[in-house]
C-alpha cells in the first residue's frame, strides 16, 4: 500500500512521535521506538475521532492520524487479495512460464483473467525461477510482453538458489526496469519488471 503519515502514537503508557506506515501486510511506527505489527496479529482495529486503535499480542496501540485514521483501518480490515496486489484485472491476458501451484491458476480463472496463446502479447507474465538458471529466459520472455505489459518474476524468498538482487540484475541485463516487490505466498516473492518508457 505505501502509505505514510507523520503521527503520535500511545503505546505501553508512552507518547511516542514518529512516522507510521501502511503497508500490504503490516502496519510500521518509526521513531523514538520501533513497532511492526502484522494484520494477522491484530485482533481488533478500530477508529474513532481521528484514533486508529489496534490490539494485538495482548496490547494496544493508538495512532493519531486524524482524517487518515477511518482510512487506515478499512484498508487494514479489507487488505488487498494477491491478485490485486499483482495488478490482474478481469479480461487481463496473462502468460505462465514455469511451475505454479493450482490455487494461484484457480484465483486467475476466478478473476476471469485470459491465458494468452504463445504467440499473442501478454498484459502480465509470470515467469517462476526456482533458481539462477531459470533467470536466462527473462530475455526470451520480453519479447512476449504487450507494449505497457509487465513481467513478474517469482522466486523463493530467504533461499540460497537465487537472491534479490540477481533476479534485479538479470530483469535489468535484458532492458528491463523493476518497479515493484509483492508477497507472492509465504514462500515466494514476486518482483515486477517493465519496459522502459520511450521517450
Amino acid at each position: 500500500m505505501g502509505r505514510e503519515l507523520p503521527c503520535r502514537v500511545r503505546y505501553r503508557e508512552k507518547t511516542l512521535s514518529g512516522k507510521a506506515y501502511l503497508e500490504t501486510d503490516f502496519l510500521l511506527f518509526r521513531g523514538e521506538e520501533r513497532l511492526k505489527i502484522p494484520f494477522r496479529d491484530m485482533s481488533s482495529v478500530v477508529a474513532e475521532s481521528g484514533i486508529l486503535r489496534v490490539q494485538f499480542a495482548g496490547s494496544e496501540a493508538a495512532f493519531a492520524l486524524g482524517s487518515s485514521a477511518a482510512q487506515w483501518a478499512d484498508k487494514i480490515l479489507h487488505p488487498p487479495s494477491r491478485l490485486d496486489k499483482l495488478g490482474v484485472k478481469p479480461q487481463s491476458a496473462v502468460a505462465l512460464a514455469g511451475e505454479f501451484e493450482p490455487d494461484f491458476l484457480a484465483e486467475l480463472r476466478a478473476r476471469q483473467a485470459v491465458f494468452a496463446d504463445p504467440s499473442a502479447p501478454a498484459d502480465l507474465l509470470f515467469l517462476a525461477a526456482a533458481g539462477r538458471r531459470d533467470l536466462e529466459r527473462i530475455s526470451t520472455l520480453m519479447a512476449r510482453l504487450a507494449p505497457r505489459g509487465v513481467l513478474w518474476v517469482v522466486y523463493p524468498r530467504g533461499a540460497a538458489a537465487i537472491r534479490e538482487v540477481e533476479v534485479i540484475q538479470a530483469g535489468r541485463a535484458a532492458g528491463l526496469k523493476d518497479t515493484k516487490v509483492a508477497a507472492f505466498s509465504a514462500e515466494r516473492t514476486a518482483l515486477r519488471f517493465s519496459l522502459p518508457a520511450v521517450r
